[in-house]
């Protein structure tokens, strides 16, 4: 597309060689109309040309409104025959002319709105295509029917996996088909390799939910509603002399109301929500889960001791009484069992659920299109983040249903594994490990955790050494970051809606050591003073006032560490948007 920035509107129009009319967006109230020619240039209205490449929505805030397009794109490879395209970088364009006339409260408020628009331009993982649906797993896609089909995609689209959803109402609600593009956020990589003669090619795909979408620990476990944090569902592709093999499974967070809060310890204490809710919710997520994937085995994979073991006790306490012929629960403690580099123990688990991935199958179709077999129920794994466990747990899972599946088309034979075939064995792994990044920084801020074990199917030193820096930088990002880019994520989907009839100001500050709370400056009185108290010791030996010095600034230090922690959660960056929409 074409887009024509003059002073007073945005046209978009389409250069795809069709006659279709193009979009114009007024810069003072953002009314839209479609035009069917470009408006006449001259030396007063002077636009800026430039090619995008899609709308990806529009956002109202208190006295504008903001169109959001994509300005760069990158073809990252097909999904069953269609090309498919990562979001580079996108723009977001101000329908905000009417601002001058606004109060100073509401242009102080509009300027940290869109404040939150600059955070959110940068959302990572973002995947579109313009000819099929990629929000559909391949096995839903086969079951669309004739009609269906020849929908528009974003009326194809499965809601949960719509990342533009929120965005795209307004454009929806001017039935502007040929301008909406179903956008979503995850993961998408391929390879082809070699076996024999013949060529496999294999795809991954995540798709986010966007129903309790955010950052890692502003959003943990379920809301009322049974949907929960970080549900992922992923699904790997298949391609091999004509037959299509599909297999899906899904993460998410434990299924009941729970929560960490930062406080710049390191690992938060977890808060059990309203306990006596949590069957009823698990009741609902896993109703859920059943309607839309049939059978449900949930495998759980955090400790069983300390506050991980309350969390895995009050989850399988809440699935006890719902478990059924659908519904299976097992506990696996990872760490107990795998430690830090036995993975290859994931062995035993496979043994408990071998019989259940049989039994359920995945989607296979013919060199024809027509369905061989189809997936009847679904596999979730779940860790306390649902990365880096899970991820390597996944992958494990994966990489058997592939085994499976080239068994079943008659290009192993019955013994034979990936791993005797050096090439596919080797980009399979980087395949999961990259699908594991992927997921990992959407969530988290930085790669997964235990990833050289994925990508090169064992633990090494350089490996253990990135995840040292990794959860150091998960520190950091917790605490002074995911607070804002929540508030940017819940802007973006719709989960707070900007009303100009809301107390939209921000907290009010509040005096005494609140309002002096700076963390960077404790922290660099805690290095200070631990400096100043290791410098005096040497020459305490001689002179036992340096001793006195010493142990004075080591109490300072230890005094500033002190109120660092106890007021840990005024020093964290936290989210500000406190009336959500669900």
């Amino acid at each position: 597309m074409r887009l024509w920035d003059f002073p007073d509107e945005y046209v978009i129009e389409p250069t795809d060689g069709s006659s279709a009319s193009s979009l114009s967006i007024n810069r003072v109230d953002a009314s839209i109309k479609l035009l069917d020619a470009i408006p006449d240039c001259n030396s007063v209205r002077v636009p800026k040309i430039q090619t995008i490449f899609g709308v990806v929505g529009m956002l109202k805030l208190v006295a504008g409104s903001y169109l959001i397009v994509i300005t760069e794109r990158e073809c990252v490879g097909s999904y069953l025959g269609h090309p498919i395209f990562k979001v580079v970088s996108m723009r977001i364009l101000p329908c905000d002319n009417s601002l001058k006339d606004s109060s100073p409260e509401q242009k102080k408020v509009e300027s940290e709105f869109s404040g939150l628009l600059k955070v959110a331009e940068k959302t990572v993982g973002l995947f579109f295509s313009y000819d099929t649906n990629l929000t559909l797993s391949a096995q839903r896609l086969n079951d669309l029917g004739d009609e269906s089909k020849l929908l528009p995609l974003w009326r194809q689209a499965e809601p949960r996996f719509l990342w533009n959803n929120y965005m795209l109402e307004v454009l929806i609600d001017h039935k502007l088909d040929p301008f909406l593009l179903p956008v979503i956020q995850g993961s998408f990589h391929n390879f082809q390799a070699a076996i024999g003669k013949e060529i496999v090619d294999v795809t991954l795909i995540a798709r986010r939910c966007t129903r309790r979408n955010g950052t890692r620990m502003w959003r943990r476990g379920a809301d009322p509603d049974g949907y929960v944090a970080n549900f992922v569902e992923t699904e790997q592709i298949v391609q091999m002399n004509g037959f299509v093999a599909s297999f899906v499974q899904v993460r998410g967070s434990m299924p009941f109301l729970w929560e960490q809060i930062v406080d710049l310890t390191y690992k938060p204490k977890f808060e059990i929500i309203k306990p006596e809710e949590a069957p009823r919710v698990a009741e609902r997520h896993f109703l859920d889960l059943r309607k839309k994937y049939g059978a449900v085995l949930a495998i759980d994979l955090v400790n069983t001791t300390g506050d991980e073991g309350r969390l895995s006790a009050k989850f399988a306490s809440s699935v006890e009484p719902i478990q059924s012929d659908d519904l299976r629960y097992i506990h696996f403690d990872f760490h107990k069992i795998c430690g830090h580099v036995h993975f290859e123990r994931l062995s035993f688990l496979y043994d408990q659920i071998a019989d259940f991935l049989d039994k359920n199958g995945y989607l296979l179709l013919n060199e024809k299109g027509e369905k061989m077999k189809e997936q009847h129920g679904i596999v979730r794994t779940n860790c306390i983040d649902c990365l880096d466990r899970t991820n390597v747990t996944q992958s494990m899972i994966g990489r058997k249903m592939l085994e499976l599946q080239l068994r079943r088309i008659g290009v192993f034979s019955a013994e034979e594994t990936i791993s005797k075939h050096p090439n596919l064995d080797e980009k399979y792994k980087i395949l999961w490990a990259n699908h594991g990044d992927d997921v990992s920084i959407q969530y988290s801020g930085t790669p997964a955790l235990k990833g050289d074990f994925v990508r090169f199917g064992k633990r090494t030193v350089q490996g253990i050494l990135n995840d040292f820096y990794n959860a150091l930088g998960r520190y950091y990002l917790n605490n002074f970051v995911d607070g804002t880019k929540q508030d940017a994520i819940d802007l973006l989907q719709g989960h707070y809606i900007v009303s100009v009839s809301r107390d939209m100001t921000p907290p009010s500050q509040k005096g005494g050591l609140e309002s002096m709370a700076n963390f960077p400056a404790a922290l660099g009185l805690v290095s200070v003073g631990l400096f100043l108290a290791v410098l005096s010791l040497g020459p305490a030996r001689y002179d036992l006032r340096y001793l006195f010095f010493s142990a004075l600034w080591a109490t300072v230090s230890l005094g500033a560490a002190a109120v660092v922690k106890a007021n840990g959660r005024i020093f964290c960056n936290r989210p500000r948007l406190h009336k959500p929409r669900r």
